[in-house]
Formats: C-alpha cells, sequence, structure tokens
C-alpha cells in the first residue's frame, strides 16, 4: 500500500479576465489522487478542516477512492491562491498551517503497514509538522519505497539555507526523488542540474528525476551519471498546476507497477537499466502532459494514459 503524507489545500485559481475557480489541491494530495486514479491502492493522511472547503477536499479524495486512516482534525482548510500567466505558469500565495503532533503515533502505525511512502512540498519544510514527519521517514527507511518532491515555496521558507537544510534531511532518507529545475535553481544558485542530483544521489537517493518544463524530464542514477532525458508530452497548456505532481504520481506508479516495494526497492531501484528508465520517464512525462492539457490538478487515470501512450 501506498501512503502519501502532507499538505491538502484548496487552490483558488485566477486567470486574467475571467472568474476565479477553487480546485482542492496541495501537492501530496495531488499525488495521492494520481497515484489511486493509476490503480494503486492510496491512504493519505493530512491536515485540512471540516468547512466548505475541506469538505470539498473529501469529495476529491472519495471520487478518486483514496483512503484516510486518520481523520483529518484543522481548524481550517489551508489555501493557496494560484495566478496564471499568459505562458499557462502559476505563481502561489500560501494560507496555511500544519501540524501532525496530535496524530503522530496513528500516523506511525499507518506507516509501518505501509510498503510505499510520499511525501514532499509544504509539509517537509514547514514547522511544527515537518520535524515529526521526517522522525517518523527515518524509522522506515529501509521497510519502504519512499519518495520526495521537494516542491520549495520561497513565499513560505523565504531562507534558501534552511530550504536546503530540510531538503537533504529529507533526501537522506528517500530512494526516489523529484524535483523541478526551478526548485534546483532556487536551492542550488550556484551550481548545474546535474551537479545537484549527483550531490542527492550521494547524499542517500537511488534515482534523481529532474522536470523541465517544455524541455522533459531527465534522470540520474549511480549507474545513469551522465543522465537519461526524455521530451515532453507535447499538449496545448491549459496551466501547470499540478503538472509535477502528476508525473510524480505516475513514477511511483510505475514503480509500483514493477513491485518495487517494500524492503528491497532501493536495491531494485539502483538496477534500473536505460530502457526501464526510459520507460518510466516516458509514463510519467505523458501522465503530466494530459494534466496541462485541462484546468486544475486533474490527473490521469489509467484508461486515459494508456490511450496517449498508444499515440
Amino acid at each position: 500500500m501506498l501512503t502519501v503524507i502532507g499538505e491538502a489545500l484548496v487552490d483558488i485559481v485566477r486567470k486574467p479576465g475571467q472568474e476565479a475557480h477553487a480546485y482542492p489541491g496541495g501537492s501530496p494530495m495531488n499525488v495521492a489522487v494520481g497515484a489511486a486514479r493509476l490503480g494503486h491502492e492510496t491512504s493519505f493522511i493530512g491536515h485540512f478542516g471540516n468547512d466548505e472547503y475541506g469538505k470539498s477536499i473529501q469529495e476529491h479524495l472519495d471520487a478518486s477512492a483514496v483512503a484516510q486512516p486518520i481523520a483529518p482534525s484543522a481548524e481550517q482548510t489551508s489555501t493557496a491562491q494560484a495566478y496564471i500567466g499568459a505562458d499557462g505558469a502559476a505563481e502561489y500565495e500560501f494560507d496555511i498551517e500544519w501540524s501532525l503532533d496530535d496524530i503522530a503515533e496513528q500516523m506511525q502505525q499507518v506507516i509501518d503497514s505501509s510498503t510505499a511512502l510520499h511525501t514532499g512540498s509544504i509539509a517537509t519544510m514547514l514547522e511544527p509538522g515537518a520535524h515529526v514527519l521526517i522522525d517518523a521517514l527515518r524509522r522506515a527507511r529501509e521497510k519502504a519505497l519512499i519518495s520526495y518532491d521537494p516542491n520549495c515555496r520561497p513565499t513560505i521558507i523565504s531562507d534558501r539555507n534552511i530550504a536546503a537544510e530540510w531538503v537533504e534531511k529529507f533526501i537522506a532518507v528517500s530512494a526516489l526523488v523529484k524535483a523541478s529545475d526551478e526548485d534546483v535553481e532556487w536551492l542550488y544558485p550556484q551550481r548545474s542540474l546535474a551537479d545537484t542530483a549527483h550531490a542527492w544521489l550521494r547524499e542517500g537517493a537511488e534515482l534523481v528525476v529532474i522536470t523541465r518544463g517544455a524541455d522533459g524530464p531527465i534522470a540520474f542514477s549511480e549507474r545513469f551519471p551522465e543522465g537519461i532525458e526524455r521530451g515532453a508530452f507535447k499538449v496545448e497548456v491549459a496551466d501547470t498546476v499540478g503538472a509535477g505532481d502528476s508525473l510524480m504520481a505516475a513514477l511511483i506508479a510505475a514503480l509500483l507497477d514493477r513491485d518495487i516495494c517494500g524492503a528491497d526497492a532501493r536495491t531494485k531501484l539502483a538496477a534500473l537499466g536505460r530502457e526501464d528508465i526510459e520507460q518510466l520517464l516516458r509514463f510519467s512525462a505523458t501522465a503530466a502532459g494530459i494534466t496541462v492539457s485541462r484546468p486544475g490538478a486533474n490527473p490521469p487515470n489509467r484508461d486515459e494514459l494508456n490511450a496517449a501512450l498508444a499515440l
């Protein structure tokens, strides 16, 4: 079972000259929905309220058959104002809180029964929840496939050094790491994408995938330090909300399809050959392309993805 831990919020998407629309979102929750739509048993542990926005998140999770082993208990649901530019790219302003103290023991029980774990974004940098999460994942490092997406939010964690410290803590427990080129360039402006990927491999990751917008993803491992590239799936862009999350979900799903999970996940991930990695990138880049072709964080289901791959 895949368990995803992190923020759930509502994206209030604003486009020039158009009425604002609210969509359930939050990077980790988007990954949970994306993985479940691709056919994998998925649980989500988040922090949202029982208000109208929270109810929309609940309905969104239920519609994609994402289980919630722990009832959310926040006083109110967090929001993100997403401002969409002419090129479809989004800029965000957040109103968010993140705490796990009251559910730490229950969360550890769920983690102990999971063969794959994912986290990322605000949940891995914002206190008081971040320290509870990293402690829990450290205990699970050798028992499950752990994946991580830093998905940096400088409007929340503006200090680059603090952000990098948190990133490196989570890299150390994660086998699969996905990041955008914007994340990498903001965190380490003095380094190339390849240099950062190599550093993350040394710090504990087995496979590092960096997305590059229209240029598509590139993957690095100890076997392939030069990187393996895949072009983006070409579509007409509605907006980029949730694109990276769809790619992350599809990466995880593709690994679970290959039974890369549990205690031997690291060994299997490290052994992937060039053709395996190329297939992972094609699968995940196509999922991201489908998502950017429609508004909001709306990842594809398995049938939609298979149809696009058949093209």
